[in-house]
């Protein structure tokens, strides 16, 4: 197999910088001399998303209306840091936390996922938030109007197979956090 090259980034400005969005434009040399000026990158934050299981066993989901695709939708708690700022847990506590009103007391990290690497310049950090309870009422930005919503482990999969679960992180976050779960329950 070939050995695969990176490309070359020759120039980088910033063609849009607004507080809710920035892109940037990158002039770009590919591995076979190729030279592309164009290049467009959305420059996003980071993401922590949290997979809670509450003491019972269920899951906690948040319902809430998303405008990029003019949906009402069913995902699991997640929002933007800055890793510079902020450490990824730190992120994902205080986003369950501000979404939910739920806290755990033990905390996994189930890996660093890319959202859309093309063109998104940001990672997923994916946790796994067991024992969650809720401790506080949800603290929300002006933005948001969310939905609590306990789904027992047993529903997930089919929830997913028939679309009520469909944002990529979320169903990446789901069949991570199962197999934790079942090789967890394994090892006894």
């Amino acid at each position: 197999m070939a050995e695969l090259h990176k490309w070359k980034t020759l120039a980088s400005q910033m063609a849009f910088d607004h507080a809710w969005y920035k892109v940037r434009r990158d002039r770009v040399q590919l591995p076979n001399g190729t030279i592309i000026d164009d290049y467009f990158l959305s420059v996003r934050p980071d993401v922590a998303l949290v997979l809670p299981v509450t003491r019972a066993g269920e899951l906690v989901f948040v319902r809430q209306y998303r405008h990029g695709a003019g949906e009402v939708l069913l995902e699991l708690p997640a929002g933007t840091f800055d890793p510079a700022q902020e450490a990824p847990q730190g992120a994902a506590q205080r986003e369950l936390l501000e979404e939910t009103g739920y806290t755990a007391s033990t905390w996994i990290s189930l890996g660093v996922l890319y959202d859309n690497p093309v063109k998104e310049t940001n990672k997923i950090h994916v946790f796994l938030a067991q024992n969650a309870q809720k401790t506080a009422a949800q603290t929300l930005d002006i933005t948001e109007e969310i939905e609590i919503v306990l789904i027992p482990p047993s529903e997930l999969v089919a929830k997913i197979e028939v679309g009520d679960i469909c944002v990529a992180g979320s169903v990446a976050a789901v069949f991570l956090g199962l197999a934790y779960l079942q090789r967890q329950a394994a090892q006894g």
